[in-house]
């Protein structure tokens, strides 16, 4: 698994007041900043350079996985799937604080769910980093208690019960057929379909006018600050860095997460930031110009005025990108092998 270590806490003043759009999207380049792959060869290409093992994509594998991804029968009651907490309407998050899952249970650790757009190109998953794949990714909430209370075989003997399924499985990964192992690459290919390109990546790729001039100026001032510092690369984040660098997390005792076993927390994307609240990994705080601000105390040692904040803001709301048009699957009906829902 790569880890990205923070790279410096001194802001980064590489903007003039003057500055070209021309001029600043070299800038955001040079200190890191990356438009999105137009494909999935380009996909490939920055799993590659992350050091990223994952399965040969092909569509249909996406589109197997688009139907286990919302899929409620992979889940213990049979009502939720990985869309109830990564809702592809909502940001590809749920809008809660710490995600509800089996029998309504809040998450123990109150960990907020990250967006599933663009996930892929995060160079690590989980908040602590333990999956470096979404394959990886996608078998622990299927398995977890809190969540989707699945276990592996039970999941396997749910989607086998299917004939549709065990045909679809065969076309796709031949005789292997339905494993816990394909379910979860099939739902990873389909999460790599998840990109959502933006404005901003247009800027990037030299269209001086897909930014505003405050958005311009909002970038001028996410780089001058130092936010590039952790939020940087293609997904503007996504890599494991320090937390609590310069100060304390205000809402540090909301839930018990510290991070991996060096303190360390996987950076959240910054695209589609707008769509995605609440913030942090404990979703204590919801208003982006707060978390703007809290992150300027906590991790830079600077104080960011409620102007350069909303500047930012201006910034970060041009990272809205276009979604992928996903039309909701219908499912195969159950047999009398169909293992039953069961809400205990």
């Amino acid at each position: 698994m790569k880890k990205v270590v923070l790279r410096t806490l001194v802001p980064l003043f590489v903007a003039s007041v003057g500055l070209s759009a021309a001029d600043l999207a070299a800038d955001a380049k040079a200190v890191g900043l990356l438009p999105l792959p137009k494909d999935q060869k380009g996909v490939d290409a920055i799993l590659k350079e992350n050091g990223v093992k994952a399965s040969k994509f092909t569509k249909e594998k996406a589109e197997l996985g688009k139907k286990l991804y919302f899929e409620p029968r992979l889940s213990k009651s049979g009502l939720i799937s990985c869309n109830t907490c990564h809702n592809l309407g909502l940001g590809g998050t749920d809008g809660v604080a710490a995600a509800v899952g089996h029998k309504w249970t809040a998450n123990p650790h109150h960990l907020n769910s990250p967006t599933v757009y663009n996930s892929v190109l995060n160079t690590t998953q989980f908040w602590d980093g333990r999956a470096g794949t979404l394959a990886d990714q996608a078998k622990g909430p299927i398995e977890a208690e809190p969540e989707m209370a699945t276990p592996a075989k039970l999941a396997v003997e749910k989607i086998s019960s299917l004939p549709e399924y065990v045909s679809e499985f065969k076309k796709v990964y031949g005789k292997e057929g339905v494993t816990f192992d394909n379910i979860a690459d099939a739902i990873a290919n389909f999460e790599r379909t998840l990109i959502t390109p933006s404005r901003y990546d247009k800027f990037l790729a030299g269209d001086k006018k897909a930014l505003s001039a405050k958005e311009q100026e909002g970038l001028k001032v996410f780089m001058d600050k130092g936010c590039i510092a952790c939020h940087s690369g293609v997904n503007l984040g996504g890599s494991m860095q320090s937390f609590e660098v310069a100060g304390k997390y205000k809402f540090a005792n909301l839930g018990d997460f510290k991070g991996d076993k060096n303190g360390m927390v996987k950076t959240p994307t910054l695209r589609n930031i707008t769509e995605t609240a609440p913030y942090f990994h404990n979703g204590a705080i919801w208003k982006l110009t707060d978390a703007i601000k809290e992150m300027g105390s906590v991790q830079l040692g600077i104080e960011i005025t409620d102007k350069e904040a909303e500047q930012i803001e201006t910034f970060l709301g041009s990272l809205t990108g276009t979604k992928p048009k996903i039309e909701y699957p219908m499912f195969p009906i159950s047999t009398d092998a169909t293992p039953k829902p069961m809400l205990d």
